[in-house]
């Protein structure tokens, strides 16, 4: 089986994972650990650790054991106690972290006890802070900061250095195809790509990369965005001509739905098919929509499955 190699964050990554799963690959998801907000950043101030909540949702999509167990990793404690708002899953990686002193180690381990299919592998082991500088001349601190502040970004760094674990440099070494996303492109995309030892390896790496764009922007990271200046952001980031293909959604979102999202300020991310292939980008253009509780999301199955066509094309 060929090693696929996935870097994100947050749920898109997570949805793409419970797809890719269903089919016959080596999967290495490699995971940001900057989120510094709700239970995560409790626990990343509490315990001085690295934020394991994106961590946790790669667990539960990869792995497959019995549905009591993802309800049980992702369930929230509802109390008056420090223990309000707490998810199970981050409590039991920050015990994990504790007693093995390391992430990679303690992911290792649960991966044995909750059969997860494939490797879930942190970027780094550091304690790693965004820092986000604005077109307005702002400079914010902390993911969840800038998540919430909506500026429009136009460059993002890490306050501190960051070492990469020597298992993902390892990975992608290996890979046989590299996919990018999906996930924020500031907050959950390109904190993945920053470290020069991440860049230098991902630029020598023999394997394709793939990036699969998001179907809708996000008010601050890609407002007004086409699929073009998505790849053009991490092209910047890492080096030229770094990504070597693109998927993307080409159904259009449904007018009712669009209209809900224009209240957080987002609208359908438009594939501009002449500029990427002008790019020297190949296109897989592919009806990847799937509407889920009023919201614009990608089918983990047909995406997976064109990530699976492409792979043995290869």
């Amino acid at each position: 089986m060929k090693n696929v190699v996935v870097i994100g964050g947050g749920t898109g990554l997570s949805t793409l994972l419970r797809g890719l799963k269903l089919f016959p690959m080596n999967i290495t998801a490699i995971v940001t650990v900057a989120d510094d907000g709700a239970s995560s950043g409790r626990l990343r101030k509490e315990f001085d650790i690295p934020a394991v909540g994106d961590l946790r949702n790669v667990l539960v999509s990869l792995s497959s054991v019995e549905p009591l167990v993802e309800d049980l990793l992702q369930y929230r404690f509802n109390t008056y106690s420090d223990l309000d708002k707490h998810a199970f899953g981050n409590l039991m990686l920050a015990a994990m972290y504790n007693i093995t002193g390391s992430l990679t180690k303690s992911l290792e381990s649960l991966s044995k006890i909750f059969n997860i299919k494939g490797k879930v592998l942190p970027i780094t082991e550091d304690k790693a802070i965004l820092v986000a500088h604005t077109t307005d001349g702002k400079t914010i601190e902390g993911e969840s900061k800038i998540t919430k502040a909506g500026k429009h970004i136009k460059k993002i760094e890490y306050k501190n250095k960051v070492k990469v674990t020597p298992e993902v440099l390892e990975a992608v070494k290996k890979a046989d195809l590299i996919i990018i996303g999906i996930g924020s492109l500031y907050t959950s995309i390109i904190p993945n790509l920053l470290p020069r030892e991440m860049k230098r390896a991902l630029m020598n790496a023999k394997a394709k990369k793939m990036y699969i764009c998001n179907i809708m922007s996000e008010h601050g990271e890609t407002d007004d965005f086409n699929v073009s200046d998505c790849v053009k952001q991490i092209n910047k980031y890492v080096g030229k001509n770094f990504i070597d293909v693109v998927l993307a959604n080409k159904k259009k979102v449904p007018d009712e739905i669009l209209e809900l999202y224009k209240e957080e300020k987002a609208a359908q991310i438009m594939l501009d098919k002449d500029e990427v292939k002008k790019m020297g980008v190949e296109l897989i253009a592919s009806d990847l929509l799937s509407i889920k509780n009023n919201q614009a999301r990608h089918d983990n199955v047909k995406t997976a499955l064109e990530v699976f066509t492409y792979l043995t094309k290869e």
